[in-house]
C-alpha cells in the first residue's frame, strides 16, 4: 500500500534534509518558473545537502538544477504538431529515465506538460520513486481516463486552481490545492515613468500589448493575424503597439522580424509583466499569460490557433465550457475567446477597439478580473505549501525505509 501524505497533517516543523537527491522536471516556460521557485523554497528551508537534477529550463538552471535535458527541447503544442518532434522528445525521455535509474532520486517533482510527464511518472513509479506532480493536468476538461494512471503513479498532486482539488480527490488521487503561484509574484519591475523612458514611449500614449505565446511555433502561427489586427486598430485609434516576448526568445533571428518591424510594432523581450502592467489592453494567447494579465487587471481578449487536424481532434475531446482559464475560474465568459477560425484580424481588432473606446467596458472587465485574482490567491505562499508536501513525502519514505 503506497504511503500518501494527508493535507491536514503536512510537515509542521522544519527538518534538515541531508543527502537528498531530487529529480525535477518542467517542459515549458511557466513550468520552469514554478519549478524554479519550488527549488528555491526547498533550499531556503534546509541547510542540508539537497541536490536537484532533471529537465530544466533557464530559470531552473539558474536556481541550481543540473540539466540532464534542456526544457526548451520539449516545448511543442498541438496533437499533430508534436508528431514531427516525437523522435527527439523520446530521446530526451530516455535520458531522464536513464538518469533516474542511475542516480536513484529520493523523490521526483514533475511540473505540468502531462503528455510527457505522466508517461515519465509511470516509469518512475515502476522504479519505486515517489512522484509529486505540480500543476494538475486538465483531466476535468479532457482525457479523464488519465485519472486512473494518476491514482496509480502519483504520490501526491498539487493543484493551482480551486475547483481541481475536489475533482481529483473524489476520484482517489491524493490532492492539495496550494493556490496559484502567480498570485504572489506577478508585478512590474519598472514604474510607468521608468518604462516609458526605457522604451521611448510618450507617458500619455495608450499601449496595446501583443502576447502571441512563449513558443516559437505559437508565435509563428499567431503573429500574422496580430500584425494585421494592429494595423486595423491603428487606423482608428492612437495606440502604441508592443510585442512582448519571453527573455532569450531571439526575435531578431526569426523569419517574422521583418514584417513586425515593417508594421512599426515595438518588440520587448523579457519584461512581459511590465508591458502588461502599463498597457490599456492586451491581446493574449490562451494560457498562463492570461492569468498574469488577470493578476495585473489588464482588459484583454484571448486567442489561439493550432493545426486544423489538432483542432478537430481537440474539440472532440474537450468537455470544458471555456478554453480560457480566466473564464473557467470566473465560471462565466468575462474575456472574449477568439479561437481557431474565430481568430481573424477583424475580430481581434474589433474587440480591442471595443475596449479602447469604452471606458465602462474596461472598468467592468477590470472588476471581473479582480474577482478572478482573488479566487486564485490563498493565505499562504503556494511554493511553501508545495515544499511542505514534498517534505512530508520524503519523511514518510524515510520512516517507511527505516
Amino acid at each position: 500500500m503506497p504511503l500518501r501524505p494527508i493535507p491536514g497533517a503536512l510537515v509542521q516543523a522544519r527538518y534538515t534534509l541531508k543527502s537528498v537527491r531530487i529529480l525535477i522536471s518542467a517542459g515549458e516556460a511557466s513550468g520552469d518558473l514554478y519549478a524554479s521557485r519550488v527549488v528555491e523554497a526547498l533550499k531556503a528551508r534546509h541547510s542540508g545537502d539537497v541536490e536537484f537534477f532533471g529537465c530544466a529550463g533557464p530559470r531552473m538552471q539558474a536556481a541550481g538544477v543540473r540539466a540532464i535535458v534542456d526544457a526548451r527541447s520539449l516545448s511543442v503544442v498541438g496533437i499533430v504538431e508534436v508528431l514531427a518532434h516525437l523522435p527527439r522528445i523520446y530521446r530526451e525521455f530516455r535520458k531522464l529515465v536513464r538518469a533516474a535509474e542511475l542516480e536513484k532520486p529520493d523523490v521526483a517533482i514533475l511540473t505540468d506538460s502531462p503528455d510527457f510527464h505522466l508517461r515519465l511518472a509511470k516509469k518512475l513509479h515502476a522504479l519505486g520513486i515517489p512522484v509529486v506532480y505540480l500543476i494538475a493536468p486538465q483531466a476535468w476538461a479532457w482525457r479523464q481516463g488519465r485519472v486512473k494512471a494518476m491514482r496509480r503513479d502519483l504520490r501526491h498532486l498539487l493543484c493551482i486552481f480551486p475547483f481541481e482539488e475536489a475533482f481529483f480527490s473524489e476520484r482517489g488521487v491524493a490532492t492539495t490545492y496550494i493556490g496559484h503561484p502567480l498570485a504572489r509574484i506577478v508585478k512590474p519591475s519598472l514604474t510607468r515613468a521608468e518604462f516609458c523612458a526605457k522604451f521611448g514611449v510618450n507617458p500619455a500614449e495608450r499601449i496595446l500589448v501583443l502576447l502571441p505565446g512563449s513558443r516559437h511555433g505559437e508565435v509563428a502561427r499567431h503573429l500574422p493575424y496580430l500584425v494585421a489586427a494592429a494595423q486595423r486598430i491603428r487606423a482608428r485609434a492612437q495606440v502604441r503597439v508592443i510585442l512582448a516576448l519571453p527573455g532569450g526568445f531571439g526575435f531578431e533571428n526569426t523569419k517574422f522580424a521583418q514584417p513586425v518591424r515593417a508594421a512599426s510594432i515595438q518588440v520587448v523581450e523579457g519584461l512581459t509583466w511590465d508591458c502588461l502592467s502599463h498597457a490599456e489592453v492586451a491581446l493574449a494567447a490562451s494560457g498562463t499569460v492570461t492569468i498574469e494579465a488577470a493578476m495585473l487587471g489588464v482588459p484583454m481578449a484571448t486567442f489561439y490557433r493550432v493545426n486544423a487536424l489538432s483542432w478537430l481532434l481537440g474539440r472532440w475531446l474537450v468537455k470544458a465550457p471555456f478554453l480560457s482559464m480566466v473564464n473557467l475560474v470566473a465560471g462565466r465568459e468575462i474575456v472574449a475567446e477568439l479561437i481557431q477560425e474565430d481568430m481573424t484580424p477583424e475580430a481581434l481588432a474589433s474587440e480591442v477597439l471595443r475596449l479602447l473606446e469604452n471606458d465602462d467596458a474596461r472598468a467592468k472587465m477590470r472588476a471581473e478580473l479582480d474577482e478572478v485574482a482573488e479566487k486564485l490567491t490563498s493565505g499562504h505562499d503556494p511554493m511553501e505549501r508545495a515544499a511542505e508536501v514534498m517534505e512530508a513525502v520524503l519523511m514518510e519514505e524515510r520512516a517507511h525505509a527505516g
